[in-house]
């Protein structure tokens, strides 16, 4: 995990060279961040983090090789512990949703000022998790839906206190911060979470944004 007295090291990829220019000479000026590689498609993204091992990666969501997504995915099966933020244009709920679920840590539109993709970076990078509101509302509000309501397939055994955590666990959270949020002890979110998993079918916690994503509340529409 980085530490707080240095600069965090940074991957930038974006298929726009005026867009990923513009971006790492912002990064750079800020001083908080060290922009130490660069990529425009999805193969050069996973060549320089091997090459780099960056504490970051700010990523697009659109690639001309692949996805971001997918990018993305291939990073967090390879670095599980080296977080990917996305910066992209793109508001749409599918996105925000397939980010989660590939293992990004942060999601920041184009159109946010550039405090906010600062606060974002600085969170993330110190290990916490950080979605714009103004496209996770819905996303979110869906998961939500889906924790309390008693009657969705496979969620009707949990506790009061499990349905509480499961949007937590959905939304990228780490234990720590789970605890924090909840007012519990490490080790008892640990147990909720074991708990929760099993009981929804699930091995990997990484897997219960798909869950959500496919168990609808009933009488929910698109």
């Amino acid at each position: 995990m980085p530490t707080t007295d240095r600069r965090l090291n940074l991957l930038v990829v974006d298929d726009h060279e005026v867009v990923r220019q513009g971006l790492i000479a912002f990064l750079d000026r800020h001083g908080r961040f060290e922009v130490v590689a660069e990529a425009g498609t999805c193969a050069e993204a996973i060549s320089q983090a091997r090459k780099f091992r960056p504490d970051l990666v700010l990523m697009d969501v659109r690639l001309p090789d692949a996805t971001g997504i997918e990018a993305c995915r291939l990073l967090h099966d390879e670095f599980p512990a080296m977080p990917v933020v996305f910066l992209t244009s793109s508001p749409d709920e599918v996105d925000v949703m397939a980010a989660v679920i590939a293992g990004a840590r942060g999601y920041v539109l184009k159109q946010s000022r550039s405090a906010e993709l600062v606060r974002t970076l600085e969170a993330v990078g110190h290990g916490e998790s950080q979605f714009d509101p103004s496209v996770t509302g819905a996303v979110l509000e869906r998961i939500r839906q889906i924790a309390s309501d008693s009657e969705t397939d496979g969620a009707n055994g949990l506790t009061a206190r499990e349905r509480e955590i499961l949007p937590l666990i959905a939304e990228g959270k780490s234990n720590k911060e789970i605890a924090a949020a909840t007012f519990l002890s490490d080790k008892t979110v640990k147990n909720y979470v074991s708990s929760i998993l099993a009981k929804l079918g699930l091995t990997r916690r990484a897997q219960v944004p798909v869950f959500v994503a496919n168990h609808e509340p009933q009488g929910a529409g698109r």
